[in-house]
């Protein structure tokens, strides 16, 4: 049985989904788009993805990361991250 998470930063997929919204503007601006919502917003979004990631068999590791925006401390960490990135982009 794995343990769980200390912190978000220990979840590999919620960094690797940071990182890549750093390299791909697409995915960049989807992430602040998601976001940028008003936390209650966003976590019916999110809560609507989980669902989806789930019927699909997506990867377990997409769906760590996903479930890591339901959190609003973590949401608001990840949209200064992809914040910091868009600015070096540009």
């Amino acid at each position: 049985m794995a343990s769980n998470p200390v912190t978000f930063g220990e979840v590999e997929g919620f960094i690797d989904m940071l990182l890549a919204a750093c390299e791909d503007k697409n995915m960049n601006a989807t992430l602040e788009m998601l976001l940028s919502q008003p936390d209650v917003k966003r976590k019916a979004i999110v809560h609507r993805l989980l669902d989806r990631l789930k019927k699909k068999d997506a990867p377990q590791a997409l769906i760590d990361a996903m479930a890591c925006l339901l959190d609003d401390a973590a949401a608001e960490k990840a949209y200064e991250v992809i914040f910091q990135c868009k600015r070096r982009m540009e």
